[in-house]
């Protein structure tokens, strides 16, 4: 096929190579980020060239407002898009906003899906992402084979557009609490004079045992917060999150706590763009106390 791929930052790129690599032709626009080594694709001048060119349309960007400036603004996809075409927007973004999007291409008479990934750059580049996906079944089932080039756990959540982005934003309380109760534990069991990687491991064999505990919490004792997933960008999903449950009258307050911890991360030097295991750091600042600090 041909799909254009717009969004080649630490994620897309590894994502757009795998779908090179199983024989389809890729074309992009540059922005901010260059091609990466080895990749080869057709680089067109506009997004609109882009939807013009292709028969699938992917995003992978950062956030709602550089999805609509993409997809609605000058130039935008919706401007060179085929009747028939099918847009898939990996992004993390407001379900509001998708449902908008979607609407928008229906009218000119192209398939649209929001298809938000979780699994981070080691799952981009080992085509092992969960992927959460909202649109029709018959959609879905058309871009099945693409997704199953980029992931492993791939599920339609719902057949109405933004049923993946609020799928995507469940994730993303879950991840966030769980790397906040992680970093809490260990900067305990370091203040009080135990050593934060054996406490680690013995939690690993209890009830305890989280994937996030195994590798955030051993980024965490090593101090290694070279980003897989950006701080600023888990707070942006967090944000989401709090304005959808105050959409809905939900509370969500352990959420609204933990994206405080992150924005205290964030204000940290090189925080914003450190991963998002580094939060430990605010809580250390709380404590007094660095984990290295604690070893025994």
């Amino acid at each position: 096929m041909n799909i254009g791929f717009i969004g080649l930052g630490v994620m897309g790129a590894p994502m757009a190579a795998h779908l090179a690599a199983a024989g389809h032709a890729i074309s992009t626009v540059l922005n901010r980020s260059p091609l990466p080594d080895g990749f080869r694709a057709t680089v067109l001048d506009t997004p609109a060239a882009v939807a013009a060119a292709s028969d699938v349309v992917i995003l992978m960007l950062p956030d709602t407002p550089d999805v609509e400036r993409v997809l609605l603004g000058a130039n935008g996809v919706i401007e060179g898009i085929q009747s028939g075409s099918l847009v898939i927007d990996m992004s993390s973004i407001s379900p509001i906003a998708t449902q908008r999007f979607a609407e928008a291409f229906r009218e000119k008479g192209a398939g649209y899906l929001d298809a938000p990934v979780s699994g981070g750059e080691v799952g981009a580049k080992a085509a092992t992402l969960t992927i959460m996906v909202g649109g029709p079944v018959e959609e879905f089932e058309r871009a099945r084979p693409l997704l199953e080039t980029l992931g492993k756990n791939i599920t339609l959540v719902g057949e109405a557009n933004g049923a993946g982005q609020t799928c995507k934003i469940a994730n993303q309380i879950v991840v966030a609490l769980t790397i906040e109760a992680v970093g809490e534990a260990l900067v305990f069991a370091s203040k009080a004079g135990c050593d934060p990687a054996k406490v680690r491991s013995a939690l690993m064999g209890g009830f305890a045992a989280s994937r996030i505990l195994e590798v955030h919490g051993e980024r965490m004792i090593n101090r290694t917060f070279t980003p897989g997933f950006r701080i600023r960008l888990h707070q942006k999903d967090l944000a989401l999150a709090l304005d959808s449950a105050r959409a809905l009258g939900v509370a969500l307050p352990n959420t609204a706590s933990t994206q405080q911890l992150m924005s205290a991360c964030a204000a940290l030097d090189g925080g914003a763009e450190a991963d998002h295991s580094s939060l430990v750091r605010a809580l250390e600042r709380l404590a007094d106390h660095e984990l290295s600090n604690g070893k025994a």
